[in-house]
């Protein structure tokens, strides 16, 4: 019995050595889709969460919004780093707000890092591997790095969450300008122009057409005594009558909304779901994406599902923490 829980453990522990390290570039706080991409990333034993950089408003508000959800997960060893901040938010902006409005984002446990670049910056030049950066909003802190430091790009490989190239917002046949384009276009150009060693990217023609409903989501709204899901159910049921684009907590009670960004968490660690297309583009003034021949990006775009209804299955599982 002895050598058998031995044994377990040497297994444990090279699977933690073997995780890829991973740095969450993110804008939580505003769409919900954030909070379910971070515990996706938590519950991921192929991903080693390191830090999480804040990106565009209000840089404390969202870090505590992130250091919140950390600590539920028993997880403050992850380093909490504070990207450009735009001013205060107002309350209307604040989807989350209630939910960090006793929050103490100074108490955080772990580390929390005023100048988020710098230390985003140092935690790449340490690492002695390549780090994955899934980038799941705008990028205007991860630009400024990029700037201060043009060396860092060739030791990450970057996953994100951007654009539109054949379909838009819920399947449509137009390609939409993309949010996390539209706020801030030059510092994604600046971002994809980086020479990073690789980017995945999933657009909407991906990530646009995933929820969790009906089964799937019953089995996430019925994880009561998981501390994690509770936390992010709590979380969603203050940002769902916040919002404009929900009809109040209608739809919390039988599906979540559209999780984009989960989608850039499980491209840096599968593909089983996905079908992939190498594209070069270039992004208009206005947020497209648009495939050029000649343009001057070029990533490997998770353009197409192979099993969309097997992906939510397997979402559903992972955020679990079953597979």
């Amino acid at each position: 019995m002895k050598i058998k829980s031995l044994f377990a453990g040497l297994i444990c522990a090279a699977s933690a050595s073997a995780a890829t390290p991973v740095v969450l570039s993110t804008d939580i706080a505003g769409d919900i889709d954030d909070t379910w991409a971070l515990v996706h990333l938590l519950r991921s034993p192929e991903l080693d969460l390191k830090m999480v950089l804040t990106e565009t408003g209000e840089a404390r508000y969202r870090a505590s919004v992130a250091a919140r959800m950390l600590e539920i997960a028993e997880r403050t060893d992850v380093e909490i780093a504070l990207g450009l901040s735009f001013g205060v938010m107002a309350d209307k902006d604040r989807h989350q707000g209630p939910w960090v409005a006793d929050y103490d984002l100074d108490a955080y446990p772990g580390t929390v890092h005023e100048d988020g670049i710098q230390a985003f910056i140092d935690l790449i030049r340490a690492s002695d591997e390549p780090v994955t950066v899934i980038a799941i909003g705008p990028v205007p802190s991860l630009a400024a790095a990029i700037e201060r430091a043009p060396d860092i790009a060739k030791k990450c490989h970057l996953t994100s969450m951007h654009g539109a190239f054949d379909k838009g917002y819920g399947g449509g046949p137009v390609a939409d300008p993309e949010y996390n384009v539209r706020a801030a276009v030059p510092a994604l150009r600046t971002v994809f122009d980086a020479g990073w060693r690789s980017i995945k990217i999933t657009p909407l023609d991906t990530c646009g057409l995933v929820y969790l409903d009906g089964a799937n989501y019953r089995r996430i709204w019925n994880a009561v005594d998981d501390p994690v899901i509770r936390g992010l159910i709590e979380n969603y049921a203050v940002w769902a009558p916040r919002v404009p684009w929900m009809d109040g907590l209608s739809l919390l009670t039988h599906a979540s909304s559209t999780l984009f960004d989960d989608v850039a968490v499980y491209l840096a660690y599968g593909e089983e779901f996905i079908e992939y297309e190498t594209i070069r583009f270039h992004i208009t003034d206005e947020g497209h994406t648009v495939r050029d021949a000649n343009g001057p990006h070029e990533a490997e775009v998770a353009i197409n599902w192979t099993d969309l209804n097997g992906f939510r299955h397997w979402l559903t599982g992972r955020l679990l923490g079953e597979h």
